[in-house]
């Protein structure tokens, strides 16, 4: 209803709103209770957080672990395409054994020279074979005794060498894709002034005693 002006002057101004009138429609002033509800879902929200953060920190390790395994596996699985047929080499070495060993007593003999040579084609051939898969002959001569690659079935006396060599080759060590399949067995060098040093000892311990 529009007033007019004399009603303005003779009535005076409007009454100002009251504190109900001026809160928006459906939106209620701030009470104790919405304070307590704003504050529990804030706690919820952080306990939230701090859920999802660990729940990522577990899928990481997650992902890390399974990282791991794969390359575990493939480190296994070339581990065995390489040395899957070292059962099968292992069974042959015996065999280039004692063709070597037939080709030293046929020199030593003076054997017919077409049958050394025979002996010889079969023994290289075997070696190009075993080429093939990664094996080849670990060198001991003159080098110093190891126990990870010798085994040592004697010692001698070679004061011409240093202690601790390898003097001699009973039968050839192995190696196959640079891992030891088979240890050499050896002879030892043993020199005359260690033996003279221990003897030398033996007699001070007997005097003292």
């Amino acid at each position: 209803m529009t007033r007019s002006k004399s009603d303005f002057f003779t009535k005076g101004s409007p009454d100002p709103p009251s504190q109900e009138e001026q809160t928006a429609p459906g939106v209620s002033p701030e009470s104790p209770e919405s304070s307590g509800d704003l504050a529990e879902l804030r706690h919820k929200l952080e306990e939230k957080t701090k859920e999802a953060e660990e729940n990522y920190a577990r899928l990481l390790r997650l992902a890390a672990d399974m990282e791991n395994l794969k390359k575990r596996h493939e480190r296994e699985r070339a581990d065995l395409l390489q040395f899957a047929n070292e059962n099968l080499v292992k069974e042959l070495l015996p065999v280039v054994d004692n063709l070597e060993l037939a080709l030293d007593h046929g020199r030593a003999l003076e054997a017919p020279q077409a049958l050394l040579e025979g002996i010889e084609m079969v023994h290289q051939g075997f070696l190009k074979a075993l080429d093939r898969f990664g094996v080849t002959a670990h060198d001991s001569l003159g080098q110093q005794f190891d126990p990870a690659f010798h085994n040592a079935m004697m010692q001698e006396e070679a004061p011409d060498v240093p202690d601790g060599s390898v003097i001699k080759e009973l039968q050839k060590g192995y190696l196959m894709n640079q891992r030891l399949l088979r240890p050499a067995m050896v002879v030892v060098a043993r020199t005359t002034q260690n033996e003279t040093t221990s003897g030398q000892n033996d007699s001070t311990v007997q005097e003292e005693k």
